[in-house]
């Protein structure tokens, strides 16, 4: 006779169609109980998996209140944590992400039963239908967000984007300005309408929905602060004023004399600007009192800003980047200028030190510098420079004297690898030590020579002295 299960086991019985079916009641979220019931061809299938689910409740694993597919979960995320959470933007480049490749192909698998496997299946056929890798990247992070917030509502014990491999990544490397095209750019961008919103985005490293969505209420030309509070973003096709991207990008800048001169002469503008239009102003009285309106007092369209930019750098023939990299040519030249990260990242408004490196290059002339002084450290004892040219320099008994205890030495011309003497003969290694001391020892016996004739001239010219 079969043993009977102890309570918290679980049954497993025969069922009339010929499957196997195990039921256990186990905790949920919401602190009720519920039967959870597995299936399977035979006895030892549904055993597992009903031992699985036994020892998951056992570590904390509580049932879900209802069944998840992908795509129902998917939904529920996007309406209660993204659209509380995060921008509007971010809302809308998630939901593109889940419409056009989550849930055609995962969106039918069950929340529970999503595997490593499942996944990585999912970015190879997502590479192999011809998108590119930085769109599997973006599926990539919205569905480990998901995930991991389906981990918080104890849904899940483990988060398997993460866990799976994808196709290696690598974002194309920002590009930047050297100082000298940033000078020739804003020399070319004088006479553009939005020349003072460039001038501040290239001083401060301002995103472009930042610099547009500056207020006068924000400026205290008194104490010489410029505060950064909002930005200006296009939203389901309006114009809105929208929070900045994190806490930390509210920030307070130095009202630096360039661009005291610039936002006067935009005041100045805007004035000018204002009376023209008459009743047409759309800004007067209100409460956001932008910065840098259009000539009738609405916002600029962030387009607008970048299409200026790139405008002005083809007109000009100058070397094309993107309006962002500025941000990435500003940081550039304040790490030229040896300005602390942890400085680079308060005028930028990032949260950690990490994210502002990215927006930090090491420039050509840097480069050039540093490896000069390699060079001067490294060769300037081999060479010495003669009055009819140079000439190699012997090497001093104390340089034999590294090389000859030094386990590896530079080989024969030609060799790819570090010669070690174990892979040249010993004696070709010798050879040479005793050249080089005799090459040594033949300059200091001509020098001691030298010095006995000089010393037997002089004895000589003294006793003549001493005669006479």
């Amino acid at each position: 006779m079969a043993r009977r299960n102890a309570n918290g086991e679980g049954s497993i019985y025969k069922r009339k169609d010929g499957r196997w079916e195990g039921a256990a009641y186990l905790g949920t979220i919401s602190g009720n109980v519920k039967r959870l019931r597995v299936y399977g061809k035979t006895r030892k299938e549904v055993h597992e998996k009903l031992t699985a689910s036994l020892a998951q409740a056992r570590q904390g694993m509580l049932l879900p209140d209802r069944t998840w597919k992908l795509a129902e979960y998917l939904d529920y995320w996007l309406d209660r944590a993204v659209n509380a959470e995060r921008r509007p933007n971010t809302h809308k480049r998630y939901e593109v992400v889940v419409r056009l490749h989550l849930k055609p192909t995962l969106g039918r698998k069950s929340l529970q039963q999503l595997s490593v496997r499942m996944v990585e299946d999912f970015y190879k056929k997502l590479l192999a239908e011809c998108a590119s890798r930085n769109t599997v990247y973006q599926a990539k992070k919205v569905l480990s967000a998901a995930l991991t917030h389906a981990m918080r509502q104890e849904l899940l014990l483990r988060n398997v984007a993460r866990l799976a491999e994808m196709p290696q990544y690598k974002p194309k490397e920002a590009q930047y300005w050297t100082a000298q095209e940033t000078i020739t750019f804003l020399s070319a961008a004088q006479s553009d309408p939005l020349y003072h919103a460039l001038v501040l985005t290239v001083l401060y490293g301002l995103r472009r929905g930042e610099v547009l969505g500056i207020r006068w209420r924000e400026i205290d030309f008194e104490k010489g602060i410029l505060s950064i509070r909002q930005q200006i973003q296009r939203i389901d096709g309006k114009l809105q004023e929208v929070e900045l991207k994190t806490d930390s990008s509210e920030r307070d800048e130095p009202l630096l004399a360039t661009a005291r001169d610039v936002l006067m002469k935009q005041r100045s503008k805007q004035e000018a600007a204002r009376l023209a239009a008459g009743a047409d102003w759309l800004g007067a009285g209100t409460k956001d009192d932008l910065v840098f309106t259009t000539r009738t007092g609405n916002p600029i369209e962030p387009r607008n800003l970048y299409r200026s930019f790139h405008r002005i750098i083809e007109k000009h023939g100058i070397r094309r980047i993107k309006l962002h990299e500025l941000r990435h040519t500003n940081g550039t030249a304040q790490k030229d200028l040896n300005v602390p990260a942890s400085d680079t990242q308060a005028i930028f408004g990032h949260s950690s030190v990490a994210t502002t490196r990215i927006y930090q290059h090491v420039s050509l002339s840097n480069k050039r510098n540093a490896l000069e002084k390699v060079e001067n450290y490294l060769f300037s004892q081999q060479f010495a420079e003669g009055e009819a040219g140079s000439r190699q320099r012997l090497p001093s008994g104390r340089q034999i004297y590294r090389r000859m205890v030094s386990p590896t030495s530079g080989g024969p011309t030609g060799i790819r690898t570090q010669d070690t003497w174990l892979k040249r003969p010993i004696r070709n290694t010798v050879n040479d030590h005793i050249t080089s001391v005799d090459q040594v020892m033949q300059v200091r016996r001509r020098i001691w020579k030298l010095g006995c004739v000089a010393v037997k001239f002089a004895v000589k010219d003294h006793d003549l002295e001493v005669a006479t």
